[in-house]
């Protein structure tokens, strides 16, 4: 198995990151390797691997729990060659808790036949540019597993119910008794006549074969508010697989992912776009229309605009998903220099490069903005 890279160099950014570097730093690299829009063999499992190491570092307390253990879990007990179940002579056990029951005879015993909650599940959902910034009701379809109508979750035929296991009388583990010049010692193992359930079904039901669940296909409507982001969670409560034995079911959480829009960028609240002006409208001003994400509106160039200056359109972002309002949008100009002149025009910039004592090549030659062009023109009719 290839080792992982650390999160950090993954994303870019230094330990010490604000929580407001590593966002903005996911953002840009989850644009650049979404699926839809980098073909690369490579950018899935990139793009996988980006948003992992978002989930730890955005968490501070994953990221506390990674900075000091790294990519091993402290949680999954000690690692290499020397835990406890190395020793021999001791038995099987399962951990801690069998150890103690070993040498004292004690500790405490879960009921194998107590509810337990059912797994949670997951399904990415991938929406386009504009129905993540105003919200959008969809129905999605997803396999689980859910409670037996024909049994109610028993697993049993109708009419007969599951009777106790006699080899360990409902307690789902078995004692074996030693001797030993330290004392008695207790070793408790899961009774193998029921698999630790405590439990045996003589007659099976004939829809689940005994598992008090069934697989099906089921379609659930989902509200996405306005405002989410590449990565966000929707949590569903409830809408998990069913739990075992009348235990509640798990939730279903939706992964969101967004497609790139064609004009528009986004960087949390804000939008970001580029407009293209020609040579005359940067010099002399003008009036310009700029297409947002509602509506168009009119913005005003003033005289001697520079190439990349940005223009602020106040509420014109997206709604805020926690709060009121909603961001800006910060338009970006461009100067483009038109190609494929008549050699009148031709004339007419030499004579206006003479007068201001620029290069006449500079001012006759350049390169085109047309798919800039082509590109507003789309967003104006709301493509």
């Amino acid at each position: 198995m290839a080792q992982k890279r650390d999160y950090y160099e993954v994303l870019g950014v230094s330990r010490d990151a604000t929580q407001e570097e590593i966002k903005k730093a996911y953002r840009n690299l989850a644009r650049k390797l979404h699926p839809d829009v980098n073909k690369a063999p490579d950018a899935e499992e990139r793009f996988k691997e980006v948003k992992e190491a978002y989930d730890v570092l955005s968490d501070e307390k994953k990221r506390a729990q990674y900075d000091r253990y790294g990519h091993v879990d402290p949680n999954q007990g000690f690692g290499g060659g020397g835990g406890f179940g190395d020793f021999g002579g001791f038995g099987d056990f399962g951990g801690f808790g069998d150890i103690f029951d070993m040498f004292f005879g004690g500790g405490s015993r879960r009921d194998p036949n107590a509810p337990q909650r059912g797994n949670d599940l997951q399904y990415t959902m991938t929406l386009e540019f504009k129905e993540a910034v105003f919200g959008v009701e969809k129905d999605i379809t997803i396999p689980r597993t859910e409670t037996c109508d024909t049994c109610h979750g028993s697993g049993a035929r109708p009419g007969t119910k599951p009777e106790t296991c006699p080899a360990c009388r409902g307690t789902g583990q078995q004692e074996i008794v030693q001797n030993t010049p330290f004392g008695r010692i207790v070793n408790r193992r899961t009774c193998p006549q029921c698999g630790g359930a405590g439990r045996f079904i003589r007659e099976k039901c004939g829809s689940c074969r005994g598992t008090g669940r069934v697989k099906r296909q089921r379609t659930i409507h989902v509200r996405i508010p306005a405002g989410v982001d590449e990565g966000a969670q929707i949590r569903l409560s409830g809408e998990g697989e069913a739990g075992l034995r009348g235990g509640p079911p798990g939730d279903l959480y939706i992964v969101i992912r967004v497609k790139p829009h064609e004009f528009f960028e986004r960087d949390g609240d804000d939008i970001y776009c580029e407009v293209p002006l020609t040579f005359a409208q940067a010099a002399l001003g003008d009036e310009i229309e700029v297409p947002t994400l509602t509506d168009k509106v009119k913005l005003r160039i003033p005289p001697g605009t520079q190439t990349g200056t940005y223009f602020r359109l106040r509420g014109k972002g997206v709604p805020r998903l926690r709060g009121t309002g909603a961001g800006d949008q910060h338009v970006k100009v461009t100067v483009v220099t038109p190609t494929n002149l008549t050699e009148e025009q031709k004339e007419l910039l030499r004579q206006f490069a003479r007068l201001s004592g620029e290069s006449a090549y500079a001012a006759a030659n350049g390169h085109s903005g047309g798919n800039l062009f082509e590109r507003m023109r789309r967003a104006f009719r709301g493509e």
